[in-house]
């Protein structure tokens, strides 16, 4: 049984809020952040699929962050839940039929404007980073941002991607790895791809699932 598309907003920010409410945040590598978004630059946020709930709160006081959210229900109740909170969204999904979705995210990023991505989504597999984002990041002259969040207790679901729910009074940490460019042609593509999972991989090496 499915809730309608608009219970992100009324019933998931009241829930989500008082169960964040109890978090312990620690924030790690804050000065990588600090200086993606001081270099003028496009910032393409990139995280695992699975971390989309705490970091979508914790990043919801920028206020100027555009999200690329995949198209379908679950899509839906994503919008609903971050609209509220400050974001811009853009519906579609790399390696579908979002392109319209994807040059509007170059178009936000090359105006020098920040957005974020899930390189494994919307389906997976999990922890994968697909080639998507750096083509994005590429196009639009932005720098890659890879962050991930984990939680010392947690609830994970039984979808694909295990989504993570930290429990109340969990110890919550967000960490932000060094921002980087992505090099011309085919070649920069491959390379940054490669740099970006070796990124991703470290930011989670301290998970235990």
């Amino acid at each position: 049984m499915r809730l309608p598309a608009g219970a992100g907003r009324w019933l998931g920010i009241p829930v989500v809020a008082a169960l964040a409410a109890t978090w312990k945040v620690r924030v790690v590598g804050a000065e990588h952040e600090e200086a993606a978004r001081a270099s003028g630059r496009g910032v393409l946020y990139t995280i695992w699929h699975e971390t989309l709930l705490p970091l979508t709160w914790h990043h919801r006081t920028r206020r100027d962050m555009t999200m690329l959210v995949s198209p379908g229900i679950d899509g839906d109740y994503l919008e609903a839940f971050s609209l509220p909170l400050g974001y811009q969204v853009l519906r579609g999904a790399t390696g579908q039929d979002g392109v319209a979705a994807v040059l509007g995210l170059v178009d936000v990023l090359a105006g020098g404007r920040p957005a974020a991505i899930a390189p494994d989504g919307p389906l997976g597999p999990r922890r994968t980073v697909t080639p998507g984002a750096v083509t994005i990041a590429q196009r639009a002259g932005a720098l890659i941002l890879p962050l991930h969040a984990s939680a010392d207790r947690a609830w994970r679901a039984g979808s694909w991607d295990r989504f993570l729910i930290p429990k109340p009074g969990s110890a919550v940490t967000v960490r932000y790895g060094e921002p980087f460019a992505v090099g011309e042609g085919k070649d920069g593509v491959e390379t940054a791809t490669g740099r970006l999972a070796e990124a991703l991989a470290v930011l989670t090496r301290e998970d235990v699932a």
